[in-house]
Formats: C-alpha cells, sequence, structure tokens
C-alpha cells in the first residue's frame, strides 16, 4: 500500500515537472518570437521588460519544479546565510582578483571589436582583404582572451590549470581523430583567409553556385545570389573555384552586317561612335573596340565588340552596347540581317493530254 501511495506521489511530480519544462519552452518561444519586430522599432524599454518578464517567470518556474520534489528552500538560504559571510571574507582577496582579470578581459575584447570593426570602412585597393582579416581576427581573439581569463581565474582559486591544459591537449587529439572532417575545415579556412583565394566582397562561383561572399568563417563561408539566396559551404568542400573579383571584366557583344555592306567602313563608324559611351558609364575602364569579323555565317557577317568594365560590371554594359550598336547601324542605314532561307522548287513540265480518238 505504502508503495502504491509513493509511486502514485512520484508520478503526479513528474506529471507537474514535466507541465512546467514545457511551460518554460513556450515562454522562450514567446520571449523569441516578440523580439524579433526588435527590427520594425520595437523600442528598448520594451525589450528590457521582455528579458525581466521572462527571466522571472523561470525563476518561478525553477523554484516550483523545487518544491514539487519537496526540496527544502528555507534551510537552503539559511545555510548560504550563515556561511555566506565567513566565505565572503576568505575570498575577499579572490574575488577582487578575478574581477579585474574579467574587467580587463571584456576591456580588451571591446577594444579588439571597435578597433577591429573600423577596419576596411575606408576606400583603398586592399578593402575587401582588410575587412576579411579584421573579421577573423576578430573572432579569433574573442575566443582565445576568453580561455585565457577563463584559466587565469580557476588559477587565482586554486586549481591547478596544467592538468586542466594537458587534458585539454588530450581531448583535442581525440577530437581531432574523431573530427577530421572538421579540421580539415579548419585548415582550408586557413589557407583560404592567408593565401588570399577571395575576401569578402568578391563574386565567385563554387559548385554551380556564383554569388557575392558576405562571410568567411574558419568553418564556412557564406555566398549570396542575385536572387538573395545564402548559400553556406564548409570550406573544405570549396574546390574548384571561380574568382570573378581578381581582374578587371570584359563586356562582349556580337552582331552580323549584311554581305552588301562595307566591313571596313562598319569597323571604322564604330569604333569612331563607341567611345564616346564611356563618358556615360563609369564601369566602362576602357574604350569599346571592334575586334573585327569573327564568322561568315550563312546570312550575315559576324562581328565582335569588346569593352573592359570594373569586375561584374559588364552585364549592364553589353545591354547598353547592343542598343547603341543598333542605333548607329540604323542611322547610318547599315543592314542587320534576319536569318533567311531560300527555297528553290523545281519547274515540272505539264503532262500532254492524249489526243482522243476520232470515230
Amino acid at each position: 500500500m505504502y508503495n502504491n501511495i509513493f509511486l502514485s506521489a512520484v508520478a503526479m511530480n513528474s506529471i507537474f515537472t514535466a507541465i512546467i519544462i514545457l511551460s518554460m519552452i513556450i515562454i522562450l518561444l514567446i520571449e523569441r518570437k516578440m523580439l524579433k519586430t526588435r527590427e520594425d522599432g520595437l523600442k528598448k524599454g520594451i525589450i528590457i521588460l521582455i528579458y525581466s518578464i521572462t527571466f522571472l517567470l523561470l525563476g518561478l518556474s525553477v523554484l516550483g519544479v523545487l518544491y514539487i520534489w519537496n526540496f527544502d528552500l528555507n534551510a537552503y538560504f539559511l545555510t548560504i546565510y550563515d556561511q555566506g559571510a565567513i566565505v565572503l571574507a576568505e575570498s575577499v582577496g579572490k574575488l577582487v582578483s578575478s574581477a579585474i582579470v574579467i574587467f580587463i578581459a571584456s576591456l580588451i575584447l571591446k577594444i579588439s571589436k571597435v578597433s577591429l570593426k573600423r577596419v576596411g570602412l575606408k576606400e583603398s585597393p586592399n578593402q575587401r582583404r582588410k575587412r576579411t582579416v579584421a573579421r577573423v581576427t576578430r573572432s579569433i581573439t574573442k575566443y582565445i582572451i576568453a580561455l585565457a581569463a577563463i584559466l587565469i581565474v580557476l588559477s587565482i582559486w586554486g586549481v591547478n590549470v596544467a592538468p586542466a591544459l594537458a587534458g585539454l591537449g588530450i581531448m583535442g587529439l581525440v577530437i581531432g581523430l574523431g573530427a577530421q572532417k572538421f579540421i580539415n575545415d579548419l585548415i582550408s579556412g586557413f589557407f583560404i583567409i592567408f593565401e588570399h583565394h577571395f575576401d569578402v566582397g568578391d563574386r565567385i562561383e563554387v559548385q554551380g553556385f556564383k554569388g557575392e561572399v558576405i562571410d568567411i568563417g574558419l568553418k564556412t563561408t557564406k555566398i549570396k545570389n542575385w536572387k538573395n539566396e545564402i548559400k553556406i559551404l564548409s570550406n573544405g568542400e570549396i574546390n574548384n573555384l571561380i574568382n570573378f573579383s581578381k581582374e578587371f571584366s570584359v563586356a562582349v557583344v556580337e552582331f552580323g552586317i549584311a554581305y552588301t555592306e562595307d566591313v571596313q567602313a562598319t569597323i571604322d563608324l564604330l569604333n569612331r561612335e563607341l567611345p564616346k559611351m564611356r563618358k556615360d558609364f563609369k564601369e566602362i575602364v576602357e574604350d569599346p573596340q571592334v575586334l573585327g569579323v569573327i564568322n561568315l555565317s550563312n546570312s550575315s557577317v559576324d562581328m565582335r565588340v569588346i569593352a573592359k568594365t570594373l569586375n561584374e560590371q559588364h552585364y549592364a554594359i553589353e545591354r547598353e552596347l547592343r542598343k547603341r550598336i543598333k542605333n548607329i547601324l540604323d542611322d547610318n542605314e547599315i543592314e542587320i540581317p534576319f536569318p533567311q532561307v531560300v527555297m528553290h522548287q523545281p519547274i515540272t513540265k505539264e503532262k500532254k493530254q492524249p489526243k482522243s480518238d476520232i470515230l
């Protein structure tokens, strides 16, 4: 009988605990959904209020779980109160030292974040390179300073950090053997950054996905295409890379004129008129020029025009070149032929009707 009562009490406590935990999850989800409106102009005071209410509700939930399982909170707090004064008196020096270490570490992190955030803001030839190195350096600095501060604080409180460092080395070896892909991604990230394969802001193509590099980390790289689709690639997967931002781009336009037109006169005309585009488009870095005849097609003499532009700015220039070429040829009555097919129909002799017999 006693066992049945005990089991039923445990079952009820478990049910109530599950309900409280579920309520905590719902509270966190509601908080997250409400904070999403921050980008839409949510006031700072409301954000602080949301955090405070969430913290209070979570604290009450934890106290409720402890109460359900008959945890004596009164005795616990009395023990802390009785022993707190003695512990505090013995640990004033350690607390002060720990606070100083944490303050210095926070100050270094703040200074490094602010200083590195300004790197690459000014226009310069190496602007993208500076932004990339600054972003990676900021990430590495954060982890190094945090780890150093934790070890120093532990040593202040009498913890022997030498075995901890040795343990970290052994743990790193074990993790390295079990997470070779992760290590491969980190090594590939170092090579990408320090061998200058690409920078933040470069336009690249990897695995058929072409877009702008918006973030480079030691493990992953994020690329956004013209449709605002973002692809996240592990650095170890970045193979057969094409970087379109290393050199100038070239706008290429091909067109045809009729066989009856003067080819050299057309070339001279376009070489005289097309360079006038450059004053209207700052993206063009060299005057457009006609390369000459590239093909003798069935219905036309095909030519090619090129113009050197800033990287990845050639698409708009190609569209404008086609329009200008069409207008120039129309104004000078130079024919742009369309595909034509000449069909020859054989002439058939009419069949002679047989003369009817005269009766």
